[in-house]
């Protein structure tokens, strides 16, 4: 079978909607009117990179400048990545399907160091030698921003340009400086590293040269005298840099599949392990008129029926009741449900509770981390048992069944009896009871500490591989009760994030060697390899060990030494005597400054919210709406083109989002968790095309089926068209038995007339097909294949019968009565015709 483009590739590949592009608030611009190009290249699957919302922030703020265009690629999953290989098509960005190579600037987002053989992936499926000393001007520029750029220097070496800090503030002055470069007929790559060098917050790893000394350890020498740190660059007031209010919504399942709304930057808790906490302070709140002005414009943009709002610590946001007050206002009407992934215990107050339950429960996941109170003074996580276990039993009286719990091992100074008191935390939870007199259910997750750097705990030593391995085993044993589910991440894993959280510039040939020896996906257990990372690390002549078990001495040189993330080392080392000690250290948001060095208290300074300048409107929760009769609607829709990539759930979300975005209102079912009342027809595979398919929604009365229609079209992607919406009949007839017709036309080869002679002349024809759970049921192709006639060498026409568990699709009839291979009958272009 030979592929000639990527749509050849679509229908062999899991998940073919990764690829597509073309999603709802996409940004597509003719490349002949720009002068950059621009790709944003994110290093894991489409599901992860969709869910990252600063990857949305670049996409608006580079698409707002008239001459850039900005297009996504994200990494290929491993079967799009071997079909490119093997037919030396090369990978392509979303928007325009274009290669990589023929773009200007390609910017990664570095968000996990286990990503990093991805890096490598995209590079090469693009033809871009990996290091940046081997790509001339004929390649595109190669940038990195993100929060594993506190520590650049493992991955260095394969970069033009890294960007410390907020990419808002930067992503733009990087662009213009590249329009102004090329304006003057720009040539000389080093001239335009060299402006981008003045820029606040822009590394260039090629004007610094690694030396290693005696014991090994790093130490960068400047190309360049007047450039010799690089200081993270901040946004000082994030009402006052833009924020997309028109994000993709993304086809599939992303992993944070509702609106995400980022309601602060940074943390002041001052938690000693938390690299998140350190390199993005001052605490920097968006006002809450900010928030619901976006909030208000993003759902009517997007259709979602979840709000995410987002910060290290959400449940500390100054305005966080009057701002779920005002939401629950305006959305609890409308079914839309507000989360808050991030909370400490003591900040989930009751009343919080409530308010989040308004419409339906979402999940609570709290962060002990440590099971005593010695040690999480050590970390300076200042939360007691008693504020967790009065959380936990508050969430149980309101009515929440699960509660997860997250903890680490290894932290510094960590002994048998902090190990106790985390399993007898745990238990003294499980016993807590609902106000029903029944128990909830405890998830617990647990992940061995890795040293950041940045942080207090920069210097400490990570937990040895088997130690690790032996104590969650204990835990494992401990803990393994009923109403009790027990969770870890793989020590194995954290044992090589820890190579590369703290590693320096050495490590660049190893991810070479390692990517060579087939790593990827390094973060995906189902991926991961330890026994090829562990023979890189032999070949290579480098000890991990050096980079994770040594406890550092403060006056060790650092490989991030040149980066200045704002808190200085001597507030760092500090805050590691004040760990040793048991010592606290006050949150500064509400008690003096702990002289970190972050802020100058003119430009940079801590900025919190108290409440609304403005008044809401909206339904109260609650109050009881005036009564709305309903009407049935069935609606009639065509699925063609690239629309039949998408699966029945794709399909679900794509429709319901596209009614809320068209203001039509569908009523909703009662309950803990209601969900709008459409119900579809039986639904097709992915991969095949139809003329004609249906669902019915319940509307109210005054809403017209010729509406429907054309606000639907509207909001639909490509390939999906509505062709009628009638009333439905009062009592729906139910399909017992009916014939479908399909027209199947082969991509390549031909139909074997014999082959269908053979079996129109056989009494009974039976196969074997996987049923649901993957039990195996028999069906004679004779009962439900009605017609099938030839109409060319290429083109079949057929008639099947379905009934309730006899359903055959016109892929099994090609494979067993025409014996194609998986990838004829996966190109073969089936079309399902109406009724």
């Amino acid at each position: 079978m030979s592929i000639k483009t990527i749509e050849d590739i679509l229908p062999l590949v899991e998940r073919p909607s990764r690829y597509l592009g073309g999603e709802i608030n996409q940004v597509k611009k003719d490349p002949a009117s720009v002068k950059l190009r621009f790709a944003l290249a994110f290093p894991d699957l489409y599901e992860i990179g969709t869910s990252h919302f600063g990857m949305q922030i670049l996409y608006h703020i580079l698409n707002s400048h008239a001459d850039i265009a900005a297009e996504r690629v994200f990494a290929p999953g491993l079967d799009m990545d071997r079909h490119l290989r093997a037919t030396g098509l090369r990978l392509f960005s979303l928007e325009s399907r274009q290669p990589l190579g023929r773009f200007d600037i390609i910017g990664f987002s570095l968000l996990y160091e286990l990503n990093y053989t991805n890096i490598l992936s995209i590079l090469e499926l693009s033809g871009i030698p990996f290091y940046a000393a081997r790509r001339d001007e004929s390649f595109p520029l190669i940038i990195a921003g993100g929060p594993c750029t506190c520590n650049p220097e493992p991955v260095a070496d394969f970069f033009d340009a890294m960007v410390v800090g907020d990419g808002e503030s930067v992503i733009l002055q990087l662009a213009e400086g590249w329009l102004e470069w090329k304006k003057n007929a720009g040539s000389d790559k080093d001239a335009l590293l060299k402006r981008w060098s003045k820029i606040e917050g822009v590394y260039i790893p090629a004007f610094f040269r690694p030396r290693y000394d005696d014991c090994g350890f790093q130490k960068l020498e400047p190309r360049h005298a007047d450039y010799a740190r690089v200081t993270q660059t901040l946004v000082a007031d994030l009402d006052r840099v833009p924020f997309p209010h028109k994000p993709i919504i993304p086809f599939g399942k992303p992993v944070h599949d509702r609106l995400r709304l980022e309601v602060a930057r940074g943390c002041t808790r001052g938690c000693r392990f938390c690299q998140a906490g350190m390199i993005y302070r001052p605490v920097r709140e968006r006002s809450p008129d900010s928030l619901a002005d976006l909030c208000e414009k993003s759902i009517n943009s997007t259709g979602y029926e979840d709000i995410s709002l987002l910060s290290l610590s959400t449940g500390d946001y100054g305005c966080i009741i009057p701002l779920m007050e005002r939401l629950m206002l305006r959305y609890a009407s409308q079914n839309v449900a507000v989360s808050l992934p991030s909370l400490r215990a003591g900040t989930l107050t009751p009343e919080l509770m409530n308010l989040i339950k308004t419409v339906r429960k979402t999940g609570f996941t709290i962060a002990p981390e440590a099971g005593s109170q010695r040690l999480r003074d050590v970390i300076n996580k200042n939360i007691s048992d008693t504020e967790i276990t009065k959380t936990v039993k508050d969430a149980f009286d309101l009515g929440w069944q699960v509660i997860k719990l997250y903890f680490m091992i290894g932290l510094p100074t960590e002994t048998e009896a902090d190990l106790k008191a985390l399993v007898d935390l745990v238990k003294s939870l499980r016993h807590i009871k609902k106000t029903a007199g029944r128990r909830g259910k405890i998830n617990v997750s647990v992940a061995t500490f890795i040293p950041k750097p940045h942080t207090p705990f920069q210097w400490a030593a990570q937990l040895p591989l088997a130690e690790s391995q032996e104590r969650i085993r204990r835990l494992q044993g401990h803990l393994k009760l009923p109403g009790i589910q027990f969770k870890w991440q793989d020590p194995k894993v954290s044992w090589l994030e820890g190579v590369w959280a703290r590693g320096d510039r050495r490590l660049s040939r190893l991810l070479v060697a390692a990517y060579q020896k087939g790593c990827r996906f390094d973060g995906w257990s189902d991926q991961f390899r330890y026994d090829l990372w562990r023979a890189v690390f032999k070949e290579q002549g480098l000890d991990p060990d050096f980079f994770t078990l040594r406890t550092r001495d403060v006056c060790e040189p650092l490989p991030w030494d040149h980066i200045d993330s704002g808190a200085t080392k001597e507030f760092l080392a500090a805050e590691w005597e004040n760990a040793l000690k048991g010592a606290y250290t006050a949150d500064c948001r509400v008690d003096d400054c702990n002289q970190c060095g972050v802020c100058d208290f003119e430009q940079i300074a801590p900025l919190t919210h108290k409440r609304f300048k403005n008044d809401a409107s909206g339904t109260p929760p609650g109050v009881a709406q005036q009564a709305v009769n309903y009407n049935k609607l069935t609606v009639f829709y065509t699925k063609r083109d690239q629309a039949r990539y998408f699966g029945h759930l794709e399909l679900v979300n794509i429709f319901q989002r596209a009614l809320k975005r068209a203001g039509i209102a569908v009523r909703f079912s009662e309950g803990f968790h209601p969900k709008p009342k459409i119900s579809f027809d039986d639904p097709l595979p992915v991969g095949i095309e139809s003329q004609q398919e249906r669902f019915t929604l319940s509307a109210p009365d005054d809403v017209r089926p010729r509406q429907v229609k054309d606000a639907l079209n509207d909001h639909l992607p490509a390939g999906l068209v509505i062709t009628n919406c009638l009333l439905a009949p009062k009592k729906l007839p139910r399909d017992q038995q009916r014939c479908i017709r399909y027209t199947v036309d082969l991509a390549e080869g031909q139909f074997d007339e014999q082959l269908l002679k053979h079996f129109n002349e056989q009494p009974d024809f039976t196969i074997t097909l996987s049923g649901r759970k993957g039990k195996l049921k028999k069906i004679n192709l004779k009962d439900i294949v009605v017609n099938s006639e030839l109409c060319n060498p290429r083109r079949l026409e057929l008639t099947l019968q379905t009934e309730p568990g006899k359903t055959v699709r016109p892929f099994d009839v090609l494979r067993h009565i025409f014996k194609f291979d998986e990838a004829q009958v996966k190109q073969a272009t089936i079309l399902k015709l109406s009724a």
